[in-house]
């Protein structure tokens, strides 16, 4: 955990980011014709409020602590700074954690706060997949039943072996979990959003519950981790675009740009936060050697 904290307060990692953030578009888009930057601005204003705004919100109903909006807005954008930076998006869970676990609360609540906002997300794409008409696949439905039993059994080893890590207060009610689908249903509209905006920028469009049909397909190969804009969750998108009529080139653009923006608000928000809380510290720790002086 360390480890990590100090990796995503490292200034060359933020460097790093910027420069890989630059430069996928740089060598990506000039090879994809067609590419109009105006319908991704579009799309990209709405999925930032959805990710930056409305799960955060969701995090915060699920998670049974007294910390304030602003706490969640930040550390959720630091989080996802960090997830960008790591395969699968898991360095934005272990950062989740870890800025609980500093606040205060338990291991055991902290796990569970970042678990039930997953969950709770996974739950309102698949809904909105159903609700597209689109038809998961055998293998999701076994990855999503699979992954159900695999947390049910290592809760009942916990609890037997190291009953300190689970929960010590009760888990959210159904009041905050109603709020916590509406603002992940908010969220899937933004992903639509951002989808159609990248995917007009090639001269190309679909309706949003064809895109959210795409996209929510494409999950299963999330269970496969990889970089961001490079993983098999993104070739699985490509390919279900391609299902539905949209040319290879286009739908490969429409990922690439879709990656790459990602990093922007994640560099904006997510960096400016941590270099604002790596001043607070070391001004923090240079008053008392200023007091004595």
């Amino acid at each position: 955990m360390q480890h990590l904290r100090s990796l995503l307060r490292s200034r060359l990692v933020l460097a790093f980011g910027v420069l890989v953030s630059v430069l996928v578009p740089v060598v990506t888009l000039p090879r994809l014709p067609h590419v109009s930057p105006w319908p991704v601005l579009l799309g990209l204003v709405p999925w930032v409020v959805g990710k930056y705004v409305l799960c955060p919100l969701r995090w915060r109903a699920l998670t049974n602590a007294d910390l304030k909006r602003r706490w969640h807005l930040r550390a959720y954008a630091e989080g996802e700074l960090l997830g960008l930076l790591t395969p699968g998006h898991v360095g934005a869970d272990v950062w989740r954690v870890h800025r609980l676990t500093a606040s205060g609360l338990p291991r055991g609540d902290a796990l569970v706060s970042v678990a039930s906002d997953r969950l709770v997300g996974a739950l309102g794409l698949v809904a909105f997949v159903a609700f597209a008409g689109a038809t998961l696949p055998l293998r999701m439905a076994l990855v999503a039943t699979g992954v159900t039993v695999l947390a049910i059994l290592v809760a009942l080893v916990v609890r037997r072996v190291r009953p300190d890590l689970l929960p010590r207060r009760p888990l959210p009610p159904t009041r905050r979990l109603v709020h916590a689908f509406v603002l992940s249903a908010g969220y899937q509209l933004s992903i639509a959003a951002l989808l159609m905006g990248t995917l007009a920028a090639t001269g190309h469009d679909l309706s949003p519950l064809a895109l959210l049909g795409a996209f929510g397909a494409s999950q299963v190969a999330g269970a496969i981790p990889g970089p961001n804009g490079a993983s098999p969750r993104d070739g699985a998108l490509i390919a279900a675009l391609m299902a539905l009529g949209i040319p290879f080139q286009a739908a490969l653009a429409a990922v690439a740009v879709k990656a790459a923006v990602a990093w922007v608000p994640a560099l904006a928000l997510g960096g400016v936060s941590l270099l604002l809380a790596r001043r607070t510290l070391r001004d923090a720790v240079a008053d008392p050697v200023v007091s004595c002086a």
